[in-house]
């Protein structure tokens, strides 16, 4: 019996239904992949994480976090951990990003922004990981293992070594150094669906860790496969950290926020060139490799905004000067 099969077997015992039916929704980076149970008039999505490579137990646990604080998550209807099959409630077909536009952008982005607040205000941290130094560091390597070795077939000499794992110091210190909270992971126009109550519907979520405060900002505002100018972005992060200094009772200023910001983007902007070489490469998901020019964009300008880090931007102008910027800034 193959998956589809028994995934609709396992879905018509759940609701009841033997007329339901069954229909593939998505699939991610991942090993997971989704499906709409279409049953009397209502549907549902039945997430497939393969056992042998995922684990649903995060999930579950996540989304009754999310659940609990007040934002919007598929709620888990019924689970069969042995097959790795999780019956959850429909947020819809509308992502947000086949709707973003110059229209309503500033009103999708303060949605998403709130949930992010209620989020870091009062999902519970219990039980979560850290975003380790260890962890980051494993991150950035991806960005040379995959972009650079495999895509682009270049092993780099001690000199561009030094200067790869300088800049990785500064990244990861600039992570650490900031207020640790719960981090999404993966927050952005993908993994967030426009609803009609309660905006967003959040996906996505079981690889939350406990990291630094502008990491899912920077997911959301600099997202891989949308762009917007960047005073917008600036703009709305800082309407982020003054919200954010008021429900903590802090004091970070704009150009630290800025700096930490930026920074973070470029940790997580390195690590997704790697990500992404590596779906086409070992998983056989090409598509990714589409995006691989604006997140080199984001790299390039944030790299050519500080000075401690134009040796990285040298280093990469040398190695894959094909890579045209694809951000109007």
């Amino acid at each position: 019996m193959d998956r589809q099969q028994a995934i609709l077997i396992w879905a018509q015992k759940q609701l009841n239904d033997y007329d339901c039916y069954v229909k593939s929704a998505s699939s991610d980076a991942s090993f997971r992949s989704y499906w709409r149970v279409f049953s009397i008039g209502r549907t549902y999505i039945v997430m497939d994480a393969p056992p042998e490579h995922e684990n649903c137990l995060p999930f579950i646990e996540i989304s009754q976090k999310f659940d609990q604080c007040g934002v919007q998550v598929p709620v888990v209807i019924a689970k069969d951990l042995q097959q790795g099959f999780l019956l959850l409630t429909d947020l819809g077909t509308v992502q947000y990003l086949s709707v973003l536009g110059q229209d309503n952008f500033q009103t999708l982005y303060k949605d998403a922004n709130n949930a992010l607040h209620l989020i870091q205000q009062n999902a519970s941290q219990a039980g979560l990981p850290k975003y380790t130094e260890s962890l980051l560091q494993q991150e950035l390597d991806l960005f040379e293992d995959w972009f650079l070795k495999r895509h682009l077939n270049i092993s780099l000499n001690n000199e561009q070594h030094n200067t790869l794992n300088a800049c990785s110091e500064l990244l990861i210190e600039n992570a650490l150094q900031q207020p640790q909270t719960f981090v999404h992971r993966d927050y952005h126009s993908r993994n967030l669906m426009k609803t009609k109550d309660n905006n967003p519907g959040i996906l996505d979520f079981q690889d939350a860790v406990i990291g630094a405060i502008t990491y899912d900002l920077v997911s959301l505002l600099k997202d891989c496969y949308i762009c917007w100018d960047e005073k917008t972005v600036n703009q709305l992060a800082d309407d982020f950290r003054q919200k954010y200094n008021k429900l903590n009772n802090t004091h970070i200023e704009s150009n630290q926020w800025q700096r930490w910001f930026d920074l973070m983007g470029l940790q997580r902007h390195l690590k997704v060139l790697g990500i992404f070489c590596r779906l086409n490469y070992r998983d056989n998901k090409s598509s990714y490799l589409k995006d691989l020019n604006l997140t080199m964009c984001y790299v390039k300008t944030t790299c050519a905004k500080y000075q401690e880090f134009q040796p990285l931007l040298n280093l990469i102008n040398d190695l894959s000067p094909s890579m045209d910027s694809l951000c109007e800034q």
